[in-house]
């Protein structure tokens, strides 16, 4: 049984020890070569692509090697200063000799080349539990530099899918191709390729974010100085220098993620994956994960995000996957999708509260049996053809002497598609 195919739980049991030649069994296989589970991140950059224009490229090292995060915590939790010195003879065993690297120059937003493979490309992927089928014949492609959301309600088999792509989990069926490399065939040149942040931030909160960023730089195989500017780079591009030395315990919602994904970056990977990045956060942190994302792509890098927000795709997404019970059931732009559900709607507003159960009525047989309506004033209204429908409804209400506020025709929302999609029994009983 090799490394990659031992239980998660058996690989990070093996960081409390390290054999005999004094080398973490969590970093090397027994050919001597540094080990690539899912709890490690490993890179060399001579094979990996280089740091995109616009961003601080990585200085120093030719490649690294990265230990989980809270192997790190176990031996520094509550330092001052992250001196990793104990651990450094396992870094430097997992990885290749130091090179020098020239930064690139800052750029506007990297667009790929046209013919250029995708990033990611996923044909037929299945992965069951047992007798439960979490993920059943998905299949997706993301352009290089864009950004994919990966939709669906809770158990639809995101995170199953997202851990499949990432070689956490083997798929059952199915085969898929990261940054080129086979998830399958080629795990380590996959991981090496990317990075993975989960729902929740993995960060050591005894620590300032710099010195978070500096003990990641020094894990991932930076010198000391070099660790210290990377981290410095990388607070300044993410809008943290403020708070740069505040322990991470005291940082709020935002600013936990913001230093989580910039922990992730410090080698560059092409091709990241966000499981509900912005799950928990108050608006304005959400608007600030945003931005981060959004910066992702500007300089080039790929993104899968998966999502319960759809606000969220909406705003970021190049192209949507829809996924529901472990299946595609759509996909496209968001605007594609508002079309494919064929319905527009008209948005009428009583001028006064009180003539809203007389709006309901003249509206009855227009908003069918089954309408729901929500709360506030606003009565949305199927409008299959289109302005015909307005022109009914303003004169409908007109007769009935009903003083209108506003009357607007829309086409539907992404949360009106999401549940005509999802729940086709329930769609159109008025916004969810």
């Amino acid at each position: 049984m090799t490394h990659a195919d031992r239980p998660a739980r058996d690989r990070e049991g093996a960081f409390a020890s390290r054999t005999g030649d004094g080398r973490s069994p969590a970093t090397h296989r027994s050919d001597g070569q540094p080990a690539t589970g899912p709890g490690l991140r490993y890179r060399r950059d001579n094979h990996g692509p280089e740091a995109p224009a616009g961003l601080p490229a990585r200085p120093g090292a030719n490649g690294s090697a990265a230990l989980p995060r809270q192997f790190g915590q176990r031996l520094h939790h509550g330092a001052d200063d992250p001196d990793i010195t104990d651990i450094l003879p396992v870094v430097r065993a997992a990885r290749p000799p130091a090179a020098t690297r020239e930064t690139q120059p800052a750029a506007a937003r990297v667009t790929p080349a046209s013919d250029a493979p995708p990033a990611i490309e996923a044909v037929g992927l299945r992965k069951c539990f047992n007798d439960f089928v979490a993920v059943d014949d998905v299949s997706l492609v993301v352009p290089s530099g864009s950004i994919l959301a990966l939709l669906g309600p809770n158990g639809a088999g995101k995170t199953t899918t997202v851990n499949m792509l990432c070689t956490l989990l083997k798929p059952d069926g199915g085969h898929a191709t990261v940054a080129g490399h086979d998830i399958s065939k080629d795990a380590a040149q996959v991981r090496r390729s990317i990075a993975l942040t989960g729902q929740f931030a993995s960060l050591d909160e005894s620590l300032t974010g710099r010195e978070n960023l500096v003990l990641f730089g020094r894990l991932l195989g930076l010198k000391k100085k070099e660790a210290k500017v990377r981290a410095g780079e990388l607070l300044e591009h993410f809008n943290l220098v403020d708070a740069g030395d505040k322990r991470v315990r005291d940082y709020s919602g935002g600013m936990r993620r913001r230093i989580d994904i910039a922990c992730g970056l410090v080698t560059w990977p092409s091709v990241v994956f966000l499981d509900e990045p912005t799950t928990g956060l108050d608006p304005r942190s959400r608007q600030d994960v945003w931005s981060l994302i959004e910066t992702l792509r500007d300089n080039g890098v790929t993104t899968l995000l998966t999502t319960q927000y759809l606000e969220e795709a909406d705003m970021l997404a190049d192209n949507i996957v829809v996924i529901d019970r472990g299946k595609v059931i759509a996909e496209g732009t968001a605007d594609e999708l508002k079309t494919r559900t064929g319905n527009a709607y008209c948005d009428v507003t009583p001028e006064y509260a009180t003539e809203l159960p007389r709006l309901l009525n003249t509206l009855s047989d227009l908003l069918g049996p089954d309408h729901t309506q929500p709360p506030g004033l606003t009565v949305s209204v199927p409008a299959p053809d289109g302005a015909d429908t307005l022109v009914e409804v303003v004169s409908r209400t007109s007769a009935a002497g009903i003083q209108l506020s506003d009357v607007t025709l829309r086409r539907p929302s992404l949360d009106e598609v999401f549940l005509y999609l999802t729940d086709p029994d329930q769609a159109g009983k008025g916004d969810k």
